[in-house]
């Protein structure tokens, strides 16, 4: 295959990934209350990036974190948590493809790291600009916005585990494994 070949490739698969994520991040397996929640939506990011690197990751996670927005009922109380609850978070799982053609540790590691990565944006953005909304959370009394921001965030948490686990599941079945370690990319 030549360059312009995988370029094509690349971009056809990265808009069925967003599309997927995007679908993904419909089907909730549960919900908080005002947003963030335990879904599949990072997984096909992180298999994205994984197989085509940082730079391809960066883009498609940019472009589902601003379809997320539109589509998925953003809530936001301006453009500052649009940009770190939606383009910053969901840009950071291309951070996956750091871990790119590096085997088993690069799978774990790259897809642990792009998943952190949208923690953390969203951890500090409901820190920062959310922690005046504070609300008792789990039965627990809130009185500092960083904790209130991770135990409210926990979901996201737990979905990028999820993740982290199925990108082991699927590095695990032969033809995926080729697929994530982009094997038959020239």
């Amino acid at each position: 295959m030549n360059k312009t070949h995988n370029a094509v490739r690349a971009m056809v698969e990265g808009a069925i990934f967003v599309a997927i994520a995007e679908v993904l991040g419909y089907l909730k397996l549960w919900h908080m209350p005002e947003g963030g929640s335990i879904s599949l939506m990072m997984l096909p990011i992180v298999v994205y990036a994984l197989r085509w690197g940082l730079g391809q990751g960066l883009l498609a996670g940019l472009a589902l974190g601003i379809l997320d927005f539109m589509l998925g009922g953003g809530v936001s109380i301006g453009w500052q948590s649009i940009i770190g609850d939606y383009v910053v978070a969901i840009t950071a799982l291309g951070l996956a493809g750091l871990g790119r053609k590096k085997g088993l540790p690069g799978i774990v590691l790259g897809s642990a790291l792009g998943c952190l990565g949208r923690f953390v944006s969203i951890w500090i953005t409901g820190a920062t600009l959310w922690g005046e909304y504070m609300f008792d959370i789990y039965g627990l009394p809130m009185d500092n916005e960083f904790v209130y921001s991770f135990l409210y965030n926990l979901p996201v948490l737990i979905s990028g585990v999820i993740t982290v686990a199925l990108c082991v599941v699927l590095y695990k079945i032969k033809p995926a494994q080729k697929y994530l370690l982009g094997e038959d990319i020239a």
